[in-house]
Formats: structure tokens, sequence, C-alpha cells
């Protein structure tokens, strides 16, 4: 059997992710992503067994790539309002620069195309990004609410600020970022 080619493996879940903001879920084929993707249909059913496995991993990769990005540069020694606005900073990163795979994995989430579970998923990822927010309310710097709750009106300000800035195509400024952030704090702390 011939070994995998991880540039092609590569390329599958560059494509993907772009072919679905364009097309959907739904929309989409594995005739698509093959051609999209540069190789042969059944060279794709080498690599995945069928759409839906596919998108699954697929899926996966791109919450591996965006969990791991949120965490960048962060350490638990720092201030904890150091700490917090790093990881907020990281989060508007990804999705300003991986814009496509947010989106993916957003429609993903809601979807029947993954074949296992996304909450279960979520929550094993999400396991770092709660104890931030466990730590803040530790700390007395976050309201004492669930720590889900908070973690989502923390994620949604997040993503609704850059669909906005990438929407409106409005230039990236300082100003609009450090306000977002401040509104996001206003929120959330004590």
């Amino acid at each position: 059997m011939k070994p995998r080619d991880e540039k092609k493996l590569a390329q599958i879940y560059e494509v993907t992710p772009q072919l679905v903001v364009k097309k959907g879920l739904s929309g989409i084929t594995m005739s698509d992503i093959a051609k999209a993707a540069k190789i042969a249909t059944g060279t794709l059913y080498i690599y995945f067994e069928s759409k839906e496995d596919l998108i699954s991993a697929v899926f996966d990769n791109c919450k591996k790539a965006a969990f791991d990005s949120y965490l960048q540069g962060y350490n638990p020694k720092e201030a904890f309002k150091t700490g917090f606005k790093k990881v907020w900073m990281n989060m508007l990163k990804y999705r300003l620069e991986h814009f496509d795979e947010a989106i993916f994995i957003e429609q993903c989430t809601h979807s029947l195309y993954v074949n296992h579970s996304p909450r279960q998923i979520n929550m094993q990822q999400l396991q770092p990004l709660l104890c931030i927010i466990e730590r803040g309310k530790k700390e007395n710097f976050l309201k004492d609410s669930d720590s889900l709750t908070l973690l989502v009106f923390m994620v949604g300000g997040v993503w609704q600020l850059a669909k906005h800035i990438l929407y409106t195509k409005k230039d990236i400024d300082n100003e609009a970022v450090q306000s977002g952030f401040a509104i996001c704090w206003d929120g959330l702390k004590k």
C-alpha cells in the first residue's frame, strides 16, 4: 500500500475550509475537494472513506490549531489581566488570520457532517480556557457566574469583532482592538 503523502493531506486540510465557506458543508462534494486540492478523487478516498470522515478530520485539525494558538505565550504566573488579554488577543488574531477555518469550525460545530460529538471534544479542548476563567474568578477579577457562560461571552465578543472587521473591510487599528478588549473585560470583570 502506498504511504500517505503529507503534502497532499495538508492541501486537503487547506482547501476544505475554503470550499465550505464558498459552498457550505452540504454544497461540497469529494470531487470538489479533490479538484481544489489538485489530486484525483480516487486518491482522496485513500485518505478518507467518506465526506463525513474528511469533514471530521479537517474539523479536528482546525480545532486543534485554533486552540493551540489561543494559549501561545500565555503564562499563568503573569498578572491575571495580562494573561487574559494575551489569550483574548490570540483568539482575535487567529480568527482574523484564519477566517475560513474559523467559519468552518463554526459550521461544523452545528453540523451532522461531523461524525463524533463536537460538544465532547469542545469540553476537552476548552479545559485550559475554563481554567483561566476559574483563575479569574478565584482571584476576584471576574464575575462569580458560570465559567462556561463567561467563556462563551468572551469568545462571542472576539468572534463578532473579527467578523465586523473582516466583513466591513475595516483596517485593523490598535484603537479598535483595545476598545474591543476593554468592552469584553468590562462585561466580565467583577
